[in-house]
């Protein structure tokens, strides 16, 4: 919508108009309206989203950076930090409840574990991916991802904890995770469970057609 009233656009096209004229137009056309005062008058946007914070856009742009070459099919979007006071889990579909319960209880004892603490945000991305994957391929079902918690959402180990869970959810290999039980370093650390290899499956099948026979 233009500022200018019709009066104002039609003086605006009969002629030229000069810039002191369309100041004194516009001064004329907003006579009673009064300027909002600061700390009055204000929108209350208290409950809407909370703009990114100037460490945030900092934290965004160093880790899109350092993230831009790699090759490991993983995204590297920008993701929200977690609080590092909140659990995190997942399930796939499929997956059932009783899996996910048994998991965050600790029932599936770690069989490898990663320690991600201080390393930078390029490197965890680098050994999550080798990490999941060579257990994987080990036929491995149960690990552990140790990356601190940290004491607000703009620490290092949140940024980490945070992408963690982003990596996570894009690798098929991953059936379900969940923040660790206190023993095994509560929101510290993460609880990953691998669906089974092709080759575990191909084993299984076997095993079963052995004892049909």
């Amino acid at each position: 919508m233009s500022r200018f009233s019709p009066a104002m656009m039609s003086a605006a096209h009969s002629r030229e108009i000069t810039p002191d004229e369309a100041d004194a137009l516009f001064s004329r056309e907003m006579q009673g309206v009064a300027p909002l005062t600061r700390g009055k008058d204000r929108a209350d946007v208290a409950t809407g989203p909370k703009a990114p914070s100037e460490a945030q856009l900092a934290r965004r742009e160093e880790a899109q950076k350092a993230l831009g070459n790699e090759l490991d099919g993983l995204s590297d979007s920008y993701v929200e930090h977690l609080s590092p006071h909140d659990p995190v889990e997942y399930r796939r579909d499929g997956i059932q409840v009783g899996v996910l319960d048994r998991l965050r209880q600790g029932g599936y004892p770690p069989e490898a574990q990663l320690n991600l603490m201080r390393r930078p945000l390029i490197e965890c991305r680098r050994e999550v991916h080798r990490f999941i994957q060579d257990a994987w391929g080990s036929e491995l079902r149960s690990l552990l991802l140790i990356h601190g918690k940290g004491r607000d959402g703009e620490s290092h180990a949140a940024l980490i904890r945070s992408y963690l869970v982003h990596w996570l959810q894009q690798m098929p290999e991953v059936q379900a995770w969940s923040s660790a039980p206190q023993r095994h370093g509560g929101l510290g650390a993460t609880l990953v469970m691998l669906r089974k290899s092709r080759a575990a499956r191909d084993n299984n099948r076997e095993r079963h057609q052995k004892r049909r026979g």
